[in-house]
C-alpha cells in the first residue's frame, strides 16, 4: 500500500486496517491498558504498514509519561559536564528515554528558569547540579510534584533526594599529601572560592584547623580546599593564607591574577595544586610567563585529568574524576525511582584517583 508521505496517518486508519476500534488501537499504540497479544500484533503491524508515528504529546497527556529526563548542568561547555552527560545519555537511551538539556551557568536565577522550563516540558525526572546549596525552593517544589530529582556534584542542605557526588576531599588531601611527602612546605592552591555561607576565607581556614567544617554541603572547590588544608594539618605543616589563590569570578583572567599574587610573596610557592581544568589552564599560563620549569622550579598537581596533561612534557600529575559514572548512576537513580518512588533516598560518593606522572619532585632548595 502506497502512502502520501506528506499526509499524517491517523490512528483511525490504523484501527480500520487492523479491524479493531479506535480506542483499542489507541491503547496498544499508547502502551496503556489491556489488549490481547493477537490484537497488539495486528495493530502494530498495521501501524508499521501505514507508517504511523504516534503523537508523543497526546500519549503523555494520557499516560502522564513523556519518556524524558531533564538535566540542568552548571556549565554545558565544561569537559566535566560533557562526560557526565555522556553517562546520562547512554543509560537513558538504553531504557527508551531521551534527555532535555539546559544549563544554569552556576547562576541560581538561571537555574530557577531552567527548572521551570523542564517542568513545562513535563519531564519524568530531573538531574541537577545545584547552583545554590541552601534554600532552593524551586527544587523543593519539583520534589513535591512526586517526580524524582537527583543532585549531582553537590548537595543542597535540607533537600532529601538521591545524589551522586565525588569524594573531592579525600582526592585533594592526597594531592597535597604527595607534595608534602616530596618535601614541599610552601604549596599554593588556586580555586574558585566565591562564597561560603560560614563567613570569609580566613574563617573557613580557622574552622578546618579547628575541625568544625563539614564537607557535606560545600561546593566542590571548597571541598578541595578542605582536603588541601587537612593534608597540612595531618602533616603538621603550617598553612599560609597568602598561598591560597582565591578566585571570585570564574575566568582565566581572574585566576591568572590570583595565582600571580602568590608568586609576589617574598617566599613564593615551590609547588602548586589547581582545583579544576580552568584553574590549571591559568596556572600553566603564569608558569610560562615566569619561565618556571616543571618540576625543576615548581611541582604541580591538577584536579581533572585533561587530555593534554598526559602529552605535556613533562606529563602532569592529575586527579581523574569518574565523571561518566556520575552520569550513569544519576540516570539509573532517576529511572529506578520512576518505577519505585517509595524507597529511601540514596547517596553515592564516588572515588577520584590521583595519577602520579612527572610533575612532582623535591623542591630545589629547602623552605
Amino acid at each position: 500500500m502506497t502512502q502520501d508521505k506528506s499526509r499524517k496517518v491517523t490512528i483511525a486508519e490504523v484501527a480500520r486496517l487492523a479491524g479493531v476500534g479506535t480506542a483499542t488501537a489507541g491503547r496498544v499504540l499508547g502502551g496503556y491498558g489491556y489488549s490481547s497479544e493477537d490484537v497488539r500484533n495486528r495493530v502494530q503491524e498495521s501501524a508499521r504498514k501505514l507508517g504511523y508515528r504516534p503523537n508523543q504529546l497526546a500519549r503523555s497527556l494520557i499516560t502522564g509519561v513523556t519518556k524524558t529526563i531533564g538535566v540542568v548542568a552548571g556549565d554545558i561547555q565544561s569537559p566535566f559536564y560533557s562526560s557526565v552527560l555522556r553517562g546520562i545519555y547512554d543509560v537513558s537511551r538504553a531504557e527508551g528515554f531521551g534527555i532535555l538539556l539546559t544549563g544554569s551557568d552556576e547562576d541560581p536565577q538561571k537555574e530557577i528558569e531552567a527548572v521551570e522550563l523542564l517542568i513545562q516540558k513535563q519531564v519524568d525526572g530531573l538531574i541537577v547540579a545545584p547552583a545554590q546549596l541552601s534554600g532552593a525552593k524551586h527544587l523543593q517544589a519539583f520534589v513535591a510534584t512526586g517526580k524524582p530529582l537527583v543532585q549531582i556534584d553537590r548537595i543542597v542542605e535540607g533537600l532529601d533526594t538521591d545524589a551522586v557526588t565525588v569524594d573531592n576531599v579525600s582526592a585533594s588531601r592526597r594531592c597535597a599529601a604527595e607534595l608534602i611527602a616530596a618535601g614541599h612546605r610552601r604549596i599554593g592552591i588556586v580555586a574558585e572560592l566565591e562564597w561560603w555561607q560560614g563567613g570569609n576565607l580566613e574563617d573557613f581556614i580557622e574552622g578546618v584547623l579547628a575541625g568544625t567544617v563539614l564537607p557535606d554541603h560545600l561546593f566542590p572547590s571548597w571541598q578541595r580546599l578542605l582536603g588541601y588544608l587537612q593534608a597540612h594539618l595531618e602533616a603538621g605543616v603550617s598553612v599560609d593564607p597568602a598561598l591560597v589563590a582565591r578566585v571570585g569570578t570564574y575566568s582565566v583572567d581572574a585566576a591568572t591574577e590570583a595565582i600571580a599574587s602568590c608568586f609576589r610573596n617574598t617566599a613564593p610557592p615551590t609547588a602548586f595544586f589547581s582545583t579544576d581544568g580552568l584553574m590549571s589552564a591559568a596556572l600553566m599560563g603564569v608558569l610560562k610567563e615566569k619561565r618556571l620549569s616543571i618540576p625543576e622550579d615548581i611541582s604541580l598537581v591538577c584536579f581533572d585529568d585533561l587530555d593534554w596533561m598526559q602529552f605535556h612534557e613533562p606529563t602532569i600529575s592529575a586527579v581523574v574524576q569518574p565523571t561518566r559514572e556520575v552520569g550513569e548512576r544519576a540516570a539509573r537513580l532517576v529511572l529506578d525511582r520512576i518505577v519505585d518512588g517509595a524507597r529511601s533516598p540514596s547517596r553515592s560518593v564516588l572515588k577520584a584517583d590521583l595519577i602520579r606522572r612527572e610533575s612532582i619532585q623535591p623542591p630545589a632548595s629547602s623552605d
